[in-house]
């Protein structure tokens, strides 16, 4: 026994530090996992417990249950109801039956998922809508009004305006701005606005341009508008102002210039004016002659009438009967009886020209036939 001893002891003394490390963990790790199994079992245990607990509970709410349902097809006494009230262990079970079993909570939905599917429904739910809407005959109900047409007629305006009694509500409403400019395509509209009524009513209201004056020749009167444009159909003579500015000419540049001239003369100086009529000269292609309503006559060129007929304001003060104004060069006025004596002498001696003229010829011809 003694050499056994000593053998173990000295196999003790030869174990490295590696190995005893290597023991003591293998030790360390036993414990733990006894330590686990141990755990388990008390758990494993403890739910055996619980559910035969729960299995008593259950056979005994059942065993009551039968009792309850015997003692009500019996008669029982009073005294028997009174020791059941008293009793304590009744009142506990009749307020454990009155208690009802609680139902398992149902899981929230989270705020994202409930935000998705709104995002989803709501714009399908509308296509879906917008859809029946355009296939039933309610979309292409309009009800359309014209205001602020004078010269025109309301079907024309509708017309010109490209809307088609096919044409979807929500289309125009969509598109007012493009009709409203196609409008401006009849020469009479100076502006046009389209606006909307809730469920189907619009309603396009136009600004046309004044009438200046009138492009006269012979007894047909056509419309000057303030864009410069001459109407091509003839007013009837009835419909006619008490006074209006008269032109002879229908030249399409010089009629826009004219009326783009006559804009920036003062209303005072315009409402004067009785006819315009062009009276070109040597020196000047685009001499107008203007009437007034008093009679009074004024030169000027086409290209200066901005420039030149204002100074009609401060001249006029000045003259005590019917006069002529030469504005064409310079700026200087005669009376209009003298003007007329001078054109009347001017006159006679252009015809006492062309009559020598005319003697002079005759006589040559004579001459040439005698030889």
């Amino acid at each position: 026994m003694s050499k056994d001893k000593k053998k173990e002891s000295n196999q003790k003394q030869e174990l490295s530090e590696w190995q005893k490390r290597n023991q003591e963990y293998l030790k360390k790790k036993a414990e733990e996992e006894a330590a686990l199994a141990a755990e388990k079992e008390k758990e494993k245990q403890a739910r055996m417990e619980e559910n035969s607990k729960m299995l008593e509970e259950a056979k005994k709410s059942s065993s009551e249950s039968d009792e309850e349902a015997s003692s009500t097809s019996e008669e029982p006494s009073e005294k028997a109801e009174k020791t059941q009230k008293d009793d304590p262990k009744v009142k506990e079970e009749k307020e454990k039956k009155k208690e009802k079993p609680e139902k398992p909570a149902k899981p929230k939905i989270a705020p994202v998922h409930i935000w998705r599917a709104v995002s989803i429904l709501v714009p399908s739910v509308l296509v879906l809508l917008l859809s029946i809407y355009l296939l039933t005959p309610l979309s292409t109900i309009k009800h359309i009004e014209v205001k602020g047409n004078v010269q025109t007629q309301a079907d024309d305006i509708k017309q010109v305006s490209g809307i088609q009694d096919s044409d979807y509500t929500l289309s125009l409403l969509l598109n007012k701005e493009k009709h409203a400019e196609q409008i401006k395509s009849n020469h009479w509209i100076e502006s046009a606005k389209i606006d909307y009524k809730f469920p189907t009513n619009f309603t396009i209201e136009v600004k046309e341009f004044e009438i200046v004056g009138y492009y006269v020749t012979g007894e047909d009167h056509y419309p000057i508008l303030s864009s410069g444009t001459i109407d091509s159909s003839p007013v009837n003579l009835l419909n006619l102002p008490e006074t209006y500015l008269t032109v002879t000419f229908n030249d399409e540049q010089q009629v826009k210039e004219l009326i783009t001239g006559l804009s920036t003369i003062s209303e005072d100086i315009k409402s004067q004016i009785q006819k315009i009529e062009l009276a070109p000269s040597k020196a000047t292609a685009d001499l107008l002659k203007i009437t007034m309503q008093d009679t009074d006559e004024i030169l000027v060129p086409l290209s200066e009438l901005s420039k030149k007929l204002p100074y009609y304001s401060k001249i006029k003060p000045q003259l005590s009967e019917p006069s002529f104004i030469d504005m064409e060069a310079g700026i200087y006025s005669t009376s209009l009886a003298d003007k007329r004596l001078e054109e009347a002498e001017e006159k006679a001696k252009q015809e006492a020209k062309e009559a020598e003229k005319k003697k002079q010829e005759e006589k040559k011809a004579e001459e040439k036939k005698q030889e």
